[in-house]
């Protein structure tokens, strides 16, 4: 978080520091993240346009952030952050309610992941099928409690709250291994019966 937006030569500098940090072994490319300033933080309307660093890239850009994704970050950041220097982060955002939740979780399913049921191109690495299936997890778990909790959490949730079907693939995604992932097949049947429940 950020007093203010941020000028070209703060900009400048910043981009430099991720440039160095991108050169460095292992986690340089590991960070993503917003530099937002404080007076966007508070409410759902969504913050304006902000600098944004994203994994695998050492470049910032200025985004317009999704309102959808900016409800459910400012939840995590909200109930999950950890404060390294300044205020907690509740003290800055106000609370987020299961409704406002709920409408994100399921509009973000329909433009993200409904599409991959006619082209699932990206389906076909492993990885992120694992992804897939745990994220549907995640989804189900939020339409259903109006709230967000790990990956882990929500699959369980999903394999003793759900049908017994899905215990195959998501043991299979939690494991997260190229050796025995989830089957395409599975994962887009997974996908296609959360969409029922984003409906």
């Amino acid at each position: 978080m950020t007093d203010d937006d941020l000028g070209p030569s703060t900009l400048a500098a910043l981009q430099g520091l991720h440039t160095r940090l991108a050169a460095t072994p292992r986690w340089g490319l590991e960070l993503e993240g917003s530099y937002v300033p404080h007076r966007s933080i508070r409410d759902n309307s969504g913050p304006a346009a902000h600098p944004y660093i994203d994994r695998g890239t050492a470049r910032l850009e200025v985004i317009h952030p999704d309102s959808g994704y900016w409800i459910i970050h400012r939840h995590v950041l909200r109930e999950y952050g950890v404060t390294l220097v300044g205020p907690e982060p509740r003290m800055l955002i106000d609370e987020v309610t299961p409704a406002q939740l709920r409408a994100p979780a399921a509009g973000t399913f329909r433009e993200w992941w409904m599409p991959m049921l006619d082209d699932p191109t990206r389906l076909q690495h492993w990885g992120y099928r694992c992804y897939a299936v745990l994220t549907m997890c995640r989804m189900l778990y939020t339409l259903s409690d109006g709230a967000i909790v790990s990956k882990r959490t929500a699959a369980r949730w999903t394999q003793e709250t759900l049908d017994v079907r899905w215990n195959g693939v998501i043991d299979a995604a939690l494991a997260w291994s190229a050796d025995r992932p989830p089957a395409l097949t599975e994962t887009l049947e997974l996908i296609r019966y959360s969409g029922r429940y984003a409906a």
